[in-house]
């Protein structure tokens, strides 16, 4: 069964964004679009001096997303600069609005609120400007009011539309980022968890591998040795190696399969873990290589969780094959298992000891036996007691709580 699909930053709708060249693209054509009729009033006998306050007035407009704030003071200059000179209003003041919402997007608060203090400021005397013109000398609060409050809700609204658009990108943003960061955090927990299995998976293949070998090693010397005198011990031997050697590739056939991508449906298609009731067999595959071995097994049918089952029957298996390789033949080995109620509740016991030189010795390899061991019974809970014993040898104990 296959899972659903994340929704990762690249499947969710994307806003609309205009890349740095179409933004360049997109103000050239504005402020170029509101230029052109101001190149008509030289034909339509306009003042120049309407000309040039219009120039001033529209071509820091090429500019607003890069450098908002200074936009707004070269044309807030290029106003106060028109009502010094002349008493009307010009077509293009457009650009003021423009520019106070460019300064409340692409700015700062604080340079977006001085702007606003600006705006009103300019309205009051914009206000004034144009009710003597037109008005004489009957300039009336009533009219005054009219004006400043409809320059002053072009302001406001400006400025509104401004910090709107600011604070939706700094809010796409964050989506953008948090989903990105969440993205990251599970390819980081899948990695874990892909090494964690990894690191499952070669416990088990090392179990597997290092006890079949063992065997098929003492088995093949034996028969070496035995060839010459008992041709009947060599027949024998080699069948041990041939079966040993058959459920050693059964077992890496499934550990394999947890590799595998098109398991999904199947399982692995072979036989499930060994577990307590596989001790019995592994005791009499000791005894054949030659070791003497004195168990102590629990009934067949004790019903205990699969992974405790499957993490006794690993301890035994790695116990016995450090026997082998470290204690020597001629050890004498016990092995004890059973199911009993101890101080924290019911627990599985596992207790394997011998009375070889396995005291002078020390772990194969990299040490994967003994710590794949200690690693399975922590997992349950458990505690892993080895090491030499007081009167000769070496023992294991492992106290698994089910």
């Amino acid at each position: 069964m296959q899972s659903p699909p994340r929704l990762t930053p690249t499947l969710l709708p994307q806003p609309i964004r205009l890349t740095r060249r179409g933004q360049q693209i997109f103000d050239l054509f504005l402020a170029g679009g509101l230029l052109l009729p101001v190149l008509a009033f030289p034909i339509v006998g306009m003042p120049w001096e309407d000309t040039l306050l219009s120039i001033g007035l529209l071509a820091p407009l090429f500019w607003r997303r890069q450098h908002p704030f200074a936009v707004v003071l070269a044309v807030s200059a290029v106003s106060l600069t028109q009502v010094l000179t002349i008493n009307t209003a010009l077509y293009a003041q457009i650009g003021l609005p423009i520019t106070m919402y460019s300064v409340a997007r692409f700015g700062t608060t604080l340079q977006g609120l001085v702007s606003v203090g600006i705006g009103f400021i300019g309205a009051v005397l914009a206000s004034i400007d144009w009710l003597r013109h037109y008005a004489g000398n009957q300039l009336t609060f009533g009219a005054f009011t009219s004006y400043f409050i409809s320059m002053s809700v072009v302001v406001i609204a400006s400025w509104a539309l401004g910090t709107l658009g600011r604070t939706r990108r700094a809010y796409v943003d964050a989506l953008v980022e948090r989903g990105e960061r969440l993205e990251r955090e599970a390819a980081q927990q899948a990695e874990l968890a892909a090494s964690d299995e990894r690191a499952r998976i070669a416990r088990e293949m090392h179990d597997v591998v290092a006890h079949g070998l063992s065997v098929i090693v003492v088995q093949a010397d034996g028969a070496r040795y035995a060839a010459a005198k008992d041709p009947g011990a060599a027949v024998d031997a080699l069948a041990t190696i041939s079966a040993t050697g058959r459920d050693a590739l059964a077992e890496m056939r499934k550990m394999l399969g947890l590799l595998r991508s098109d398991q999904g449906n199947g399982g692995t298609g072979t036989r499930p873990q060994p577990g307590l009731a596989d001790l019995p067999f592994l005791v009499d595959e000791a005894r054949a290589a030659g070791m003497d071995v004195d168990a102590t097994l629990p009934p067949v049918n004790v019903a205990v969780p699969d992974g405790v089952a499957l993490t006794a029957y690993r301890v035994v298996q790695e116990a016995l094959t450090n026997v082998r390789k470290h204690a020597g033949l001629q050890a004498q080995v016990t092995v004890a298992v059973d199911v009993v109620t101890g101080p924290r509740g019911p627990e599985v016991r596992v207790d394997v000891a011998d009375d070889g030189r396995g005291a002078a010795a020390t772990d194969d390899g990299n040490g994967l036996g003994l710590a794949g061991m200690h690693e399975r019974v922590v997992v349950h809970g458990g505690t892993l007691d080895v090491g030499p014993r007081p009167g000769g040898g070496y023992g294991v104990s492992a106290r698994i709580p089910l």
